[in-house]
């Protein structure tokens, strides 16, 4: 069902994009990200393994695909201002509790909850971007989404000057004062739909070329998570300094304008042709470090990562939207979570002879992700149902 934008909404959707996106950087960029760059501290000086690392990594990524499931199974909770509330709050806790111990199995539950809570306020940060902002302003979507960029620029920032100013442990507190810092600034995303919000009149949901994004997504999942979990590790790996750890802050910059970019791109070629696009950049940037060493390679590929990983993602959620299908966004993040069990699963057999053969299957795994985007392009519904497409070029998303 999709809704009528509030008057507010109407005039104000900075306000809107700023919450939504403060939320996703609580969520996202810092709540679960920032294990990425702290993964070389906590390896260093936490004993903490290879195997125990990608175990954490699974963790994270188990309980992102329940907190997907829950919204698929319980849509209602995509309105709840409770979860909502609970689980930014729930993410706050679990990081400021990892410094606490060195127990890994505590860390495996709490990287656990913390993967819950970030994919709820996911499914309900995107799914109000998307639903609120679909017609005049759909193209500010990208900058909403885009706070997961600055979440990981920003944490990726404070472990560097933890680095030289502390350990793991002050890192992760850090990290917890931070989430805290954009929880506040999205404690109040309006939930409420409105009582004025009236349904528009669509067709049936496409199920064929949602057999295909679904497919797709699910792949991005698998390759994109290899890299963002091991990334900054594989740069560092030979490098003198904390070289991976200021790429992630590269990746970081280049992902916060990133998804408005790939919305904007839309009003000269469709989303399908964006999303393949936009995939085998990112297999370029996955794969460079695994076989050019430097400091320019580094920023290359923290480059191409940061500026397609996020793009993939709001093009994908926005097909989904499209398409018309029952609560897309919810199992395009389930079928993304599973990825993301599986990509660290797949490589952990390949980390005890380092990186480079782990950046270089999950690069080829993107790829595939490609091939399945591109197939989305044979019939695809450009002009499928849904609200009139009288709205101005800047939203002529579909063409």
């Amino acid at each position: 069902m999709i809704l009528v934008n509030s008057p507010v909404e109407q005039t104000r959707p900075w306000g809107l994009v700023g919450r939504a996106g403060a939320a996703l950087a609580a969520g996202m960029g810092v709540g679960r990200f920032v294990y990425t760059p702290i993964l070389p501290l906590m390896t260093a000086h936490a004993g903490l393994t290879p195997a125990a690392s990608a175990g954490l990594a699974t963790a994270n990524y188990l309980g992102y695909l329940l907190g997907a499931l829950i919204g698929v199974a319980a849509p209602g909770v995509t309105r709840s201002r409770p979860v909502f509330r609970g689980s930014l709050i729930l993410l706050v806790v679990t990081v400021a509790a990892m410094p606490l111990t060195r127990t890994t199995a505590v860390w495996l539950t709490l990287r656990l909850l913390a993967g819950v809570a970030s994919a709820v306020i996911f499914v309900v940060a995107a799914g109000v971007l998307l639903d609120r902002l679909r017609d005049r302003h759909a193209h500010l979507a990208g900058w909403g989404i885009g706070g997961v960029g600055a979440g990981i620029a920003g944490s990726g920032l404070l472990v560097l000057l933890m680095r030289s100013i502390g350990d793991w442990r002050d890192a992760w507190w850090a990290a917890a004062v931070l989430t805290a810092l954009f929880t506040v600034a999205g404690w109040s995303l309006p939930l409420d739909r409105g009582d004025a919000a009236t349904p528009s009149k669509l067709r049936p949901p496409s199920h064929r070329w949602f057999v295909a994004l679904f497919t797709s997504y699910t792949l991005e999942g698998v390759g994109y998570i290899i890299a963002g979990t091991f990334l900054v590790a594989a740069i560092d790996q030979g490098a003198h300094g904390p070289l991976g750890t200021a790429a992630w802050v590269l990746v970081g910059v280049a992902a916060a304008p990133s998804a408005a970019l790939w919305t904007w791109l839309v009003r000269r070629w469709s989303r399908p042709t964006l999303l393949s696009a936009a995939l085998v950049l990112q297999a370029a940037g996955i794969a460079l470090p695994a076989v050019i060493g430097g400091t320019l390679a580094a920023a290359i590929a923290a480059i191409l990562f940061g500026a397609t990983f996020l793009g993939a993602a709001t093009l994908s959620l926005a097909v989904g939207a499209h398409l018309n299908f029952p609560r897309s966004v919810a199992l395009l993040t389930a079928g993304y979570s599973v990825g993301q069990i599986l990509g660290p699963l797949v490589v952990t057999p390949l980390l005890h002879h380092g990186y480079q053969s782990a950046l270089l299957l999950g690069a080829l795994i993107v790829l595939a992700a490609a091939v399945a985007a591109a197939l989305l392009r044979v019939g695809y519904p450009d002009h499928l149902g849904g609200p009139s497409r009288s709205a101005p070029r800047c939203d002529r998303a579909d063409t």
